[in-house]
């Protein structure tokens, strides 16, 4: 299948970007990497009458640390946040989430922009961003907008951005002292989507979270900043604790049944997540552990197994 016919502008500044956006409301796309676009198009899930390539705004690339902010510019490529050392020191959670995002080709063109934009609920950018409590930066002809990430997101392949408007920066803190990140996600293969995954970015302060800020994605749709993160602070995690955090998640998710996994699987391995993240930020041993979560040997078949049983019990 191919595209349908459609029209083609290359922008030459943001400016005129915003003058052909306006121009043509929600019957144009933009185009950064083209690595969600394209697809779509060629599928003819979406058929835009025009298209306003941005990839030649050289303004909208590049990584600056500012202050106590990292500014990321909308249209640098996923290989390139990968390899920054600006990324690795100030925001690490970012480098290792980007190594799990679909193939080095993909990440050659992608662009952090374009991902945020097509808010695809099982993509680790827009979980990473919601983690790190990161702002996004939007402009409109009538000027510029910024929005927090875990606001931004509003559903499946929606988010705050108006048909008018261009995804331009991201804005994230940079880390602070005894902060520690995890990222983990759940796939047939690297490089699939995830069946499930969770990025955190947490302070710690003795044994103890002092800040914790969990985001699943895959298991909803859209990131979910987990409100049961706020039952591990400030206080000795024991057994009884997480399962009553692990409980509380429970009540949070509201995952989707696709051909990948049932509901209730999604909602078995977001506990199992929660349970090996806090394992590994508070360096404990995990309950969990034998082969189940390491991005390599995951039992999908008795994990469904497990997590129907589950369900089973908690409808009895």
């Amino acid at each position: 299948m191919k595209a349908s016919a459609f029209s083609y502008a290359r922008a030459t500044s943001v400016g005129n970007a915003l003058e052909l956006l306006a121009a043509h409301g929600d019957k144009a796309k933009v185009l950064s990497g083209g690595q969600s676009l394209m697809p779509a198009m060629n599928l003819r899930l979406i058929a835009p009458e025009l298209i306003v390539d941005i990839g030649e705004l050289t303004e909208l690339r590049g990584i600056a640390v500012r202050g106590d902010f990292l500014n990321i510019g909308a249209l640098t490529r996923h290989a390139d946040l990968l390899k920054s050392p600006e990324i690795a020191t100030h925001a690490p959670l970012l480098t290792e989430a980007i190594a799990h995002i679909a193939h080095p080709a993909i990440r050659n063109r992608g662009t952090i922009g374009g991902s945020l934009a097509h808010a695809d609920p099982a993509s680790e950018l827009p979980a990473c961003m919601v983690a790190l409590n990161a702002t996004i930066v939007v402009r409109g002809r009538s000027g510029e907008r910024r929005i927090a990430a875990a606001d931004f997101f509003k559903g499946i392949y929606e988010t705050a951005l108006s048909a008018q408007e261009l995804l331009t920066a991201v804005e994230l803190p940079v880390a602070r002292e005894n902060s520690a990140h995890f990222f983990c996600e759940l796939a047939r293969r690297h490089g699939d989507y995830a069946i499930a995954g969770l990025a955190a970015q947490s302070i710690i302060a003795g044994d103890r979270f002092a800040e914790l800020r969990m985001a699943f994605f895959a298991v909803g749709d859209r990131p979910l900043l987990a409100k049961a993160a706020t039952k591990l602070l400030n206080v000795v995690v024991t057994p009884a604790v997480l399962s009553g955090a692990s409980a509380a998640l429970d009540e949070e998710l509201d995952p989707q049944e696709d051909q990948q996994a049932s509901a209730s699987m999604r909602r078995h391995l977001a506990k199992v997540l929660m349970t090996r993240c806090v394992s590994t930020l508070l360096g404990r041993p995990n309950p969990n552990a034998g082969g189940l979560i390491d991005g390599h040997r995951v039992n999908f078949a008795r994990c469904e197994r497990r997590a129907r049983r589950c369900a089973g019990f908690a409808a009895a």
